[in-house]
């Protein structure tokens, strides 16, 4: 085995050994990092259902309420086609539940999924108008720990499903006053919601009281699926980098002591079946290579000088 393929196999360990130790200890930021950015997502999609909601309590209600009451403005461009609709509307004063802000933001959500099928959105309640609103047990739990502790602000974990691991996050709902106009008591809220739903479901809320939790779940398969894509982008990063440096240090040495050193022993293996005629040794720099190489030309040198002394009668 030759010199450069013992530094090759050198390198080749220490360099295998740095990028094993640097993937262990990556992995576990990198998980840690994917389990964050589907947490932010969550985050994201939570907003957007808050907005929604918004949308819904200060545009679409009070657009039909209004329509409802007849009470729609003359002189746009479309005034027989309103009027139209606020004879329909006022005379068949329905509850539209699409006039809910949770309804509006569920649906809207709806939607989302099918771009983004992992995620699940839920506003849990422990007494919904709605029954698909009703927490299940474990939601409870989180409705509860909300209320136990006021200032927590967001709530995370995991747990275990029919279909695998799921991760987790909730925050708090308070009843705002708004909220009180349908789900304070069977009497003041819409006769159409509670023929729609009944009395004894979504009523009895005070305000600013915790009544439910919005939360989105998604499989923990999905940040782990994100890691272990960023893993192998990272590890094929690194090899190729390993790679490249060990190319570019084989042929720094190659150049700087390998050549060198084959040339110094092919030349002393000349000196050495007597030919003391090679020529001796081209020396460039001040390296330990070429300190060496001087040496080796005085010696040579030298060893002529005595063998010509050798020869004189």
């Amino acid at each position: 085995m030759n010199l450069l393929t013992k530094f090759s196999l050198v390198f080749a360990l220490v360099f295998g050994t740095g990028l094993g130790v640097a993937g262990l200890l990556f992995r576990s930021q990198l998980d840690a990092n994917a389990r964050e950015e589907v947490l932010h997502q969550a985050e994201i999609m939570m907003e957007t259902a808050l907005a929604m909601r918004g949308y819904t309590s200060t545009q679409i209600k009070p657009l039909v309420s209004k329509l409802q009451e007849g009470g729609v403005s003359q002189g746009s461009p479309d005034d027989a086609l309103r009027e139209l609709c606020t004879r329909k509307l006022a005379s068949t004063r329905s509850f539209h539940p699409q006039t809910v802000p949770a309804f509006g933001a569920t649906e809207l959500f709806a939607a989302l999924r099918k771009k983004y099928p992992d995620y699940d959105y839920k506003e849990a309640t422990l007494n919904p108008t709605n029954p698909r609103d009703r927490a299940a047990d474990w939601e409870e739990d989180i409705i509860h720990t909300f209320r136990n502790r006021p200032d927590l602000e967001r709530f995370e974990g995991e747990r275990m499903t029919p279909f695998g691991r799921t991760l987790y996050l909730a925050r708090p709902m308070k009843a705002l006053k708004g909220c009180l106009e349908c789900h304070s008591t069977p009497s003041a809220a819409p006769v159409e919601m509670v023929t729609l739903y009944g009395p004894s479901n979504g009523f009895g809320w005070k305000e600013n009281e915790i009544i439910a939790a919005q939360i989105v779940s998604v499989p923990v398969t999905l940040p782990v699926q994100m890691a272990n894509r960023a893993f192998q982008r990272l590890v094929i990063s690194l090899a190729i980098v390993v790679v490249v440096t060990l190319v570019l240090l084989n042929v720094v040495l190659y150049l700087t002591v390998i050549r060198p050193v084959t040339r110094l022993a092919l030349t002393a293996d000349e000196i050495s079946k007597g030919n003391l005629d090679v020529p001796e040794l081209e020396i460039r720099g001040s390296d330990e290579i070429s300190v060496l190489g001087s040496a080796f030309n005085r010696m040579h040198r030298s060893l002529v000088a005595a063998m010509k002394m050798l020869e004189r009668p």
